[in-house]
């Protein structure tokens, strides 16, 4: 139901810190830390470690299943910015952690996706 809807072509970005993904459900929280490395104007990739996954149950499993369907809210601190979104895929990167893709049409007006795409900063845009 959930599994490759892609319908926008991904964009890659100077990866960015989410500081947190929660469930909208119960505001309980799924992960203390994660990446954003693709975006689009209908969904992101998120990368999640193992480490920084909150309940037991998830960081102990190989999947992270459970979580397709979910409604999630991710912060971004560097762009002061709270989205939220539906988990449409996860995916076991190995020792990497997982990764997940987040479907994000039903919440923001397409104009407002395709402008927050063009805001996030491409490969290379930014010097350490």
């Amino acid at each position: 139901m959930y599994g490759n809807r892609r319908i926008a072509p991904r964009r890659e970005i100077t990866p960015l810190d989410v500081s947190s993904v929660s469930s909208l459900e119960n505001l309980a929280k799924i992960a203390k830390a994660g990446e954003l490395v693709e975006a689009s104007s209908t969904g992101f990739l998120l990368l999640i470690k193992r480490e920084d996954l909150v309940p037991v149950a998830l960081r102990k499993n190989l999947t992270l299943d459970p979580l397709l369907g979910q409604k999630i809210l991710i912060h971004l601190p560097q762009m002061n910015l709270e989205i939220s979104g539906r988990v449409a895929r996860t995916k076991l990167m190995g020792k990497s952690g997982y990764e997940l893709g987040i479907d994000y049409t039903d919440d923001a007006p397409e104009y407002w996706r395709e402008c927050l795409v063009d805001l996030l900063p491409a490969p290379g845009e930014f010097e350490d």
